[in-house]
């Protein structure tokens, strides 16, 4: 789909996006409790509805409700294959293949190839020691084998998901098992957002310095509400240093979101130039790279980590940032951003399949007006942007 962005300016009152990290985590929490359970404040969002999907193969009943999940497990026996689509949700991928490895059952995920290019990396190293079978195809991954109580070693540079996904699932085994993270642990919030979530389900997890133990625990929880995102709502914050006058509502103050630091990081980058360290905040890549781009340009380091998201971040933005005059200078693990000839952009602009690119461009977009196709991406996280924008008095055509 393409849309049109005319040059306008935003006022308004929004509500926050739930957030989605905190979404994925509480379903599953919910549906790994033997009670019926309610997540309130669900959005659809095409990830969120893969986590649903795969909890289903599970013999989980969700039904939503204005807005609203309820769940029970169903009294029927698991297939002797498990099939779960992930579609493009790495979150959905490498939360339930621990959960799914409890079951004994042989295991295939599915997913897109660019899903299941990103690979299963640490898990892959895990379950080979544990002895399971796996087979990586082009779009699916086949496992064999059942989870069982240990020592888990894992580098926790890669990505936190893997780290969360044991998190969430050990606690279900018979016996004592310990994570032991062997590197330095970069996007450390999200696996606190885990603990949080454990924490709220009855499940006390011990941490001393990297080492994390799981004794067995019942998930004893029923109800959860889920806050509002500030990965999302740092696009539609950006809108007031663009000249616009947006109030967001339902943000946590005390939220664990690590991308609560958009806040901070916008600040700093309106000033002036500056180095940013953007590790424990990855997702806020792309909104960074372009309010850079639009203000006084910017260094940021620790970015190796945006090449193997649902786009390659780092080069498939820069694509993008140079129609509008902004130099992109890329190396091993930092990026470089100048806007000494910034100007609307000479040609169509291109979502590169990426929910958080497109959301980027489209406020850039707001300062000077085009095009961009490829908008579907934003169905990813946030169905509602482009409605979001409308209310908000900018100016979006459907083409």
């Amino acid at each position: 789909m393409r849309i049109r962005i005319s040059k306008s300016t935003a006022n308004g009152i929004i509500n926050a996006q739930p957030s989605k990290s905190y979404s994925h985590r509480l379903l599953i929490a919910a549906s790994l409790s033997n009670q019926e359970s309610i997540v309130e404040n669900i959005v659809l969002s095409n990830d969120i509805i893969s986590t649903i999907n795969c909890l289903k193969t599970l013999k989980k009943e969700i039904i939503i409700k204005n807005n609203t999940a309820y769940i029970k497990t169903l009294n029927e026996p698991l297939e002797d294959e498990l099939i779960f689509d992930c579609n493009e949700s790495g979150s959905t991928l490498r939360f339930m293949i621990p959960i799914g490895t409890l079951t004994g059952k042989r295991l295939i995920f599915k997913g897109t190839k660019k899903l299941i290019s990103r690979g299963i990396g640490p898990f892959e190293e895990i379950l080979t020691q544990l002895g399971f079978y796996i087979e990586i195809q082009e779009e699916q991954i086949i496992l064999e084998g059942k989870l069982k109580p240990g020592t888990f070693n894992i580098v926790g540079n890669i990505s936190s998901q893997f780290i969360s996904g044991l998190l969430l699932s050990l606690p279900l085994l018979d016996g004592e098992s310990k994570i032991n993270i062997t590197t330095n642990l970069e996007s450390k919030n999200y696996v606190d957002m885990t603990l949080d979530v454990l924490n709220q389900a009855g499940i006390e997890i011990k941490q001393e310095n990297n080492i994390y133990y799981i004794s067995p625990s019942k998930y004893q929880n029923n109800h959860y509400i889920v806050e509002g995102d500030y990965s999302n709502a740092a696009f539609i914050d950006a809108l007031n240093y663009l000249n616009g006058n947006v109030i967001i509502n339902n943000l946590n103050d005390k939220s664990l979101q690590g991308d609560k630091v958009y806040k901070e990081l916008f600040s700093l980058l309106n000033k002036d130039y500056q180095t940013i360290d953007i590790s424990n905040c990855i997702d806020l890549g792309p909104c960074l790279f372009a309010f850079a781009g639009l203000k006084h340009g910017a260094h940021f380091i620790n970015t190796s980590r945006l090449k193997i998201k649902e786009s390659d971040r780092i080069e498939d933005l820069k694509q993008e940032l140079v129609k509008f005059g902004i130099e992109v200078i890329t190396k091993e693990n930092e990026v470089i951003i100048k806007n000494e000839n910034l100007h609307s952009p000479i040609e169509e602009l291109y979502g590169h399949n990426d929910h958080r690119i497109v959301m980027a461009l489209s406020i850039m977009l707001t300062l000077y007006g085009g095009v961009i196709k490829g908008t579907n991406a934003v169905n990813k996280s946030y169905p509602t942007f482009f409605k979001d924008l409308e209310k908000l008095g900018i100016e979006v055509k459907y083409e």
